[in-house]
């Protein structure tokens, strides 16, 4: 299986747009949500074509093909119109026979790591900063930030297949790729 992943959308209706796209582009089978997923956040500017409403209907419309975590911008409101479980604080999921601790970024980093065991990737967002790197123990994956990348880094969402993960831009150009 195919799986994208991707994060902080913050309510970009121009850059769910683009994801959307890619996902079709893509071929993906899932999409991996990391948070931050309608609202812009406090310490940020208004993402481009802000419109959380046409976001809903967007995501929404491919709630059957949605894993999502909870980011630090996610509240009780946002599952009340999201038909699709947004505010667990952390995914596991096995792919290919490796373990992926999913989760925002905010409350488990690499500087404050969840239970993992030798081998397991940590997969998060929330810093806007793609990364790619293995770790003692461990893989760190940040696919980067859809709507409102950091660090003079594109936009960008993560592809995760046959034991490949690639960062790549909207542009399909890769950006980052680590073999796992």
């Amino acid at each position: 299986m195919k799986y994208m992943f991707a994060s902080d959308i913050h309510g970009s209706a121009y850059y769910c747009r683009k994801m959307l796209d890619a996902y079709e582009k893509e071929g993906a089978d899932r999409l991996v949500l990391l948070g931050d997923l309608l609202y812009h956040g406090p310490r940020n500017d208004l993402p481009r074509e802000y419109a959380p409403k046409e976001v809903i209907a967007m995501l929404n419309g491919r709630k059957k093909e949605i894993y999502a975590v909870r980011g630090n911008c996610e509240a009780e409101v946002d599952q009340m119109v999201l038909e699709f479980p947004v505010m667990a604080d952390y995914a596991l999921l096995v792919l290919e026979g490796r373990t992926f601790y999913a989760t925002h970024g905010h409350v488990y980093h690499q500087d404050n790591l969840p239970p993992l065991q030798e081998g397991d990737v940590l997969i998060h967002g929330h810093t806007h900063v793609l990364k790619a790197e293995r770790r003692e123990g461990y893989t760190l994956l940040n696919p980067g930030s859809v709507a409102i990348p950091k660090e003079g880094n594109p936009p960008t969402y993560g592809i995760f297949e046959e034991g490949v993960f690639i960062i790549r831009d909207f542009d399909g150009q890769d950006v980052v790729r680590i073999s796992l």
